[in-house]
This record gives C-alpha cells, sequence and structure tokens, in this order.
C-alpha cells in the first residue's frame, strides 16, 4: 500500500469533511481552515522521504477544500436571497388584502350573498348547484342553467330555509338527458384577510380561514362592502 497516497486520502476527506460542518455553521469556515492547513503541514512532515508527496498532491487537496468552502457560502448566499425574496413576495400581495378574491377553496357564508361563477360542461343540457359544508356534506342542491353564467346564492337550500352560518363549497353537477356528466369545483368569491409567507411559499389567508397559493386565484374584485359580523 503506498502511506502517502493513504495519508492524501484521509487528509482530503477529513478536509472535506469539515467543510461539510461548517455548513451547518457558517462562523467556523476560518477555523476549520487552519485545522486543515496544520493537518496539512503534519502531513508534509511526516510523509516518506523516500516516496514524497508530488506537489500537485498538495494543490489538488487545497482546491477540494477551496471548493467546499465556496459552495457553502454560495449557499449562504443562496438562503439570503431566498429570505429576500420571500418579504417580497408578501409585499407584492400587500394591496390584495381587503378584496375579494375567486377561489375554489371553502368561503364564509355568514347571511351575505356570494357570488359564484358555474359552468357546465360543453355536453350539458341541464345543471345542479351542489352546496357542501364545512364537514363535506351536501347542504342544498339547487338548479342551473346551461350559459347561464355568474349567479349568487343567497345562503338557503333552495327552498328559502336558511343554512348554518360557516365555511360553504361547491361544484357544478352537469346533466344530459338525465344522465350525470361529471362535477366541477365552482369558484366563489371571498374576501383576503392577510398575507403569509411560509416555507412553501406565498398564502393568501380568506375570511372564515382557508389559505390558498396566489397562483390558484382566478379573479380579483374590490369588495363592495364589510362583511357583516357573525
Amino acid at each position: 500500500m503506498n502511506i502517502s497516497s493513504t495519508q492524501s486520502t484521509s487528509a482530503t476527506a477529513t478536509a472535506a469533511a469539515n467543510a461539510g460542518t461548517s455548513a451547518a455553521k457558517p462562523a467556523m469556515i476560518s477555523s476549520d481552515f487552519t485545522t486543515f492547513i496544520k493537518m496539512l503541514t503534519t502531513q508534509m512532515q511526516n510523509q516518506d522521504p523516500m516516496n514524497p508527496m508530488e506537489s500537485s498532491d498538495y494543490a489538488v487537496q487545497l482546491a477540494t477544500f477551496s471548493g467546499v468552502e465556496q459552495q457553502v457560502r454560495t449557499n449562504q448566499l443562496l438562503e439570503s436571497l431566498a429570505s429576500q425574496m420571500g418579504g417580497t413576495g408578501i409585499a407584492q400581495y400587500a394591496g390584495w388584502v381587503g378584496m375579494e378574491a375567486q377561489v375554489t377553496a371553502p368561503v364564509p357564508a355568514y347571511g351575505q350573498p356570494i357570488t359564484l361563477d358555474p359552468v357546465l360542461r360543453p355536453d350539458a343540457d341541464s345543471g345542479v348547484l351542489v352546496v357542501y359544508d364545512q364537514y363535506n356534506r351536501e347542504a342544498a342542491r339547487l338548479n342551473l342553467t346551461p350559459g347561464g353564467g355568474q349567479v349568487v346564492w343567497d345562503g338557503t337550500d333552495g327552498k328559502g330555509r336558511a343554512l348554518p352560518q360557516g365555511l360553504y363549497s361547491f361544484k357544478a353537477e352537469s346533466l344530459k338527458e338525465g344522465a350525470v356528466l361529471g362535477l366541477d369545483a365552482v369558484p366563489a368569491y371571498a374576501r383576503v384577510a392577510e398575507v403569509r409567507s411560509q416555507s412553501d411559499g406565498v398564502r393568501l389567508v380568506l375570511e372564515g380561514g382557508s389559505e390558498v397559493a396566489p397562483d390558484t386565484i382566478t379573479a380579483l374584485r374590490a369588495a363592495p362592502t364589510m362583511m357583516p359580523e357573525s
């Protein structure tokens, strides 16, 4: 076995390990480099005089440590940029607070009318608006007309009876000659109450507590009135 080659591999692996630890503790990079130099110096002092290391081997070890060190610093820079971008994202959507966003997430019904945008499938000759409560239970069924455009739901079950206040979601059931073609989510308008920066990106919090990503919003409009208190 070539002793000098083994020593070189050991020193390189140790230096890389020290540099990897510094990624978790950036302040230790300078200390790790000092340790690496001491190890490299000790390696030079204890090498086999009959079979000394090539100068190129030292250069490889230095380059390896330097590369790891630079990668750590690059990661730090990327983390800093990501943090700054997160803050910028919040500022970008701050103007949406107080406006009404069109979403397919559950929206609150507190006695106020809710604007819906149901779209039936092209082959449908009739349809039904299916209303679901916060437990995903069917709460109401209302007739829809193909091509009828937006509708306003008044919070009742279709027979004039008011449903309990809470979160509701909607689907359009497309029918052809009485046969169900399918169910499709129906967008509804709800007020944006808050903007949050989370680990997976910016989230908009709606009145009632539902959270949605900005790219899931299909329309935005000024809120006509303040939502009545429950």
